[in-house]
């Protein structure tokens, strides 16, 4: 059998681990100051790109396309060239991915801070990076899939599996949840409305976190637990099993995020009945991965890499587990929009794919710098430290969790709530957030010891940067199924049909549940009440986005006692037909906001916004200084309304015409109910003094449009008193 000799390409692998590292250490070291902020809330005091509204997605974005990303790539590009016998398909394809992936990082870290953001979870950024980031998974699927197709191993390995799935499912996912409307260079509208931006959203979110944080890892686990156990995988049938039924079950989950919201009911219910179903495929994979170190638990309790594993496949086990059991109605009830979902994320996030990837690095290095590494007993001591501090992130998140669970839907005999001040459970979880802030900081100083002891490991090595290896030629054989040759085994030697059959297997469940929400009209009820917004609500509504201020207020008030006694009259799906995107928000850390229209003066939300704590002793809000001082750009109002036009929303010309005049009169009975108020009126005059030339009418300052917007929100359908 003839042998041929070729390189593997190792520059682009190690290329990517650096960045895995480099990002790995700015994106928690954002997460650990957000953490703080929980406690010292003006902690940036002032600078509007330092604020927690801003901040939390460039860390959600950071640790999940940086870190996980470039860790993705490292692992991918290391174990698809061993699985295939080959050199990356195309030298300058994967350093087009690398450093097209890196300038989108660097934009996020620029735009993001910025208040360049859609608002839409794991999706922030803005049409731009939105394409960009298509062109650029195209390069990598290109380079992939090229790979593939002059490997000279005959059977695709499963871990090749879970990457083409990878690849297909995070594109379409992507350019469907990224449709929009651009506005701007650095604005734009999603082309879905309310429920259906809502729905698309967490079809993508959810499968954001099964396709981008699970099945490349699922791949990953594949190759390198066998790798650093040097066993065989425990069950290829198993094997079979776990990826045909996880991606084909996953891509239904989304509604679970949407219980008891304006989604419509028989979406809600696919989305439980299919959460409930992916505890199989999910344990089934975590039991395959465990069970591949059997005759290895001697092993593991000396090797560092090992331990990092196991640890990372049984997080992976508790969050799978934890995830349908969340998707019942009667638990989700009590978890949605507390700290308890805030755990449940960063065991996923800290365990399963922090520490396989810190695993991974650990036992790559060495082999790709011929060396040893640096010190056996600082990977274990990450290792503990590491474990500690995911331990003391996620107990207080727990407990954070069921205390405000508890806390809000507690009454009092005459049916009134004993806890009716939103900060009387702000206040009692305060000792969570603090342990929370002490356990992401031993996660960030075990990562600071990963840093040092690669760098050393680095430095005692020398690259193989081209390493050589041989494998004999691929030799063609029938298309057909030979001879006893199982269906699956047929279908591990034809990477077209795997991919085509993969891709009808996801976008079964994705069109079922989308199409009929979209195209039938009748699955939204409009409500004749229900108007556009104005022109300064509009461009108020931005600023809402801008400043992040989802992150921490939902508008979405579901059909419980508890929420309709605190908030009002539970949330329509008719009312949101206008809202593009949506903003139902994930969390609670302040109150609801839906029916927030009419509830304070104008006065209230201006103090309210330049010093939360004046008007809510003991709120955690951070200060929006910036707000009260700024100049309103209106120049792109009309373009923002043409916009709003195209995509449905019944703006007249008139309306466009006079849009400019109408922002004026509305910002002026602002203004003048503003100064009705002495104090106000004093504080306006004096800062009218000290302005000199640069001085701008408060009719004409963002603060005057986010309370336009802030009024408004609730107020378009009456409910009668009793």
């Amino acid at each position: 059998m003839e042998m041929q000799q070729f390189y593997y390409d190792n520059k682009i692998v190690k290329k990517f681990i650096y960045a895995t590292i480099l990002w790995g250490v700015v994106g928690m070291l954002v997460g650990l100051l957000l953490a703080f902020m929980f406690m010292f809330p003006n902690l940036t005091d002032g600078v509007s790109w330092l604020s927690f509204g801003r901040l939390r997605p460039l860390h959600t974005n950071a640790v999940i396309f940086a870190f996980v990303g470039n860790a993705i790539f490292a692992g991918v590009y290391y174990s698809s060239q061993r699985l295939l016998k080959a050199r990356m398909f195309s030298d300058l394809l994967s350093k087009i991915n690398f450093w097209g992936w890196q300038l989108i990082i660097v934009g996020a870290a620029i735009t993001l801070p910025l208040g360049y953001t859609t608002s839409k979870e794991y999706a922030e950024l803005e049409w731009p990076f939105d394409i960009a980031i298509a062109l650029i998974w195209v390069v990598f699927g290109w380079n992939l899939i090229g790979t593939i197709l002059k490997r000279r191993q005959r059977h695709l390995y499963v871990a090749i599996w879970f990457y083409l799935a990878t690849f297909v499912t995070v594109a379409v996912l992507h350019i469907f949840n990224s449709l929009e409307l651009p506005v701007s260079a650095m604005k734009s509208y999603s082309v879905y409305a309310g429920v259906q931006d809502a729905l698309v959203q967490w079809w993508y979110g959810h499968n954001a976190v099964a396709f981008f944080l699970t099945t490349p890892f699922l791949g990953l686990m594949y190759y390198f637990v066998p790798k650093a156990a040097n066993r065989p995988v425990y069950s290829y049938r198993l094997s079979i099993v776990h990826f045909w039924s996880l991606i084909f079950i996953y891509i239904w989950a989304g509604p679970h995020h949407l219980l008891y919201t304006a989604l419509p009911d028989w979406a809600q219910n696919l989305g439980v009945t299919f959460s409930i179903m992916l505890l199989m495929p999910s344990w089934g994979g975590m039991i395959n991965g465990l069970l591949t170190l059997r005759g290895a638990w001697d092993k593991v309790r000396t090797d560092p890499v090992l331990k990092f594993m196991v640890v990372a496949i049984t997080g992976y086990g508790m969050a799978t587990f934890e995830g349908p059991t969340l998707s019942l109605k009667n638990v989700n009830a009590i978890a949605h929009f507390t700290d308890w979902i805030i755990a449940h994320v960063h065991v996923g996030a800290l365990a399963w794919n922090g520490f396989l990837t810190f695993g991974m690095i650990y036992w790559l290095v060495p082999r790709m710098f011929k060396t040893k590494l640096h010190s056996v007993p600082l990977a274990n001591l990450h290792f503990w430290i590491g474990t500690l501090g995911i331990i003391m992130y996620a107990l207080p998140m727990y407990v954070a969790g069921f205390t405000q669970a508890s806390m809000w839907k507690q009454f009092n005999p005459d049916g009134t709530l004993v806890y009716g001040n939103f900060l009387e459970t702000v206040t009692e979880i305060m000792p969570m957030y603090w342990m929370r802030a002490i356990g992401g900081t031993l996660f960030v100083v075990g990562m600071l010891i990963l840093v040092y002891n690669i760098i050393l490991t680095v430095k005692s090595g020398s690259a193989v940067e081209d390493e050589l290896a041989e494998a004999p030629a691929l030799k063609r054989v029938s298309k057909k199924r030979l001879a006893g040759e199982g269906w699956h085994t047929w279908i591990e030697r034809k990477p077209i049909q795997l991919t085509i059959l993969a891709t009808i297997t996801i976008l079964i469940g994705g069109i079922i549940q989308i199409v009929p929400t979209i195209m039938v009209k009748s699955n939204i009820p409009t409500i004749s009440s229900v108007q556009p917004y104005t022109p300064l609500e509009l461009e108020g509504r931005d600023i809402y986005i801008r400043e992040g201020c989802n992150t921490c207020h939902s508008q979405m008030i579901r059909p419980f006692r508890s929420e309709v006694e605190r908030y009002g009259e539970y949330s329509k799906a008719g009312e949101f037909v206008y809202d593009h995107p949506f903003l139902w928000g994930s969390k609670r850390t302040g109150p609801d906001l839906h029916r927030i229209g009419g509830k304070y003066s104008d006065n209230w939300h201006l103090n309210h916004m330049y010093d939360p704590q004046s008007t809510s002793s003991g709120s955690i809000m951070p200060r929006y200084p910036w707000l009260i001082s700024n100049e309103l750009d209106k120049s792109l109002t009309k373009s923002k309304m043409e916009v709003m036009v195209t995509l449905g929303v019944p703006y007249s010309e008139e309306d466009i015409a006079n849009a400019q005049e109408n922002m004026l009169a509305q910002g002026t009975q602002i203004e003048k109910n503003l100064y009705a108020d002495p104090d106000f009126a004093e504080t306006y005059e004096s800062d009218k003094a000290n302005g000199g030339a640069d001085f701008v009418e408060m009719r004409n300052r963002e603060i005057v449009a986010l309370i336009a917007y802030l009024q408004r929100l609730g107020t378009d359908i009456k409910v009668a008193q009793e």
